[in-house]
């Protein structure tokens, strides 16, 4: 248990370490400045007004559950009409088949429409 301890231990000081000689780059000093002054004035700005914060989430939260919503009913909406296609796919099939062979070339009124249709 023990070892565990130090090992985390020494992940912590590693990290502490790394980011100290980061900072050694003047520009990301500058940058972690700025990162660190917009967060403050969020964070401000929510102990301040919290009730503002709660509503923004409230309203967040109904866009979402909405979307959500909206988008289980498109889902099901596609996963109705894809199986109807695949009810619909053997009848048209079919259809063609019987078309095909009511039309073949052995049949004497094909023969006699195109035979008509040369004469024109």
């Amino acid at each position: 248990m023990t070892r565990k301890n130090q090992f985390w231990k020494g992940m912590l000081f590693g990290a502490l370490a790394g980011g100290a000689v980061t900072l050694l780059d003047k520009e990301t000093r500058e940058a972690m400045k700025e990162h660190v002054k917009r967060v403050s004035g969020v964070v401000s700005e929510v102990v301040r007004h919290p009730g503002e914060m709660a509503e923004k989430v409230k309203g967040t939260a109904t866009k979402l559950k909405t979307t959500f919503e909206q988008v289980g009913e498109d889902i099901s909406f596609i996963v109705e009409k894809v199986d109807e296609l695949r009810e619909l796919t053997p009848k048209v099939t079919d259809a063609m088949k019987e078309t095909k062979e009511s039309l073949s070339p052995d049949d004497e009124l094909l023969e006699e429409l195109l035979e008509e249709k040369e004469y024109r």
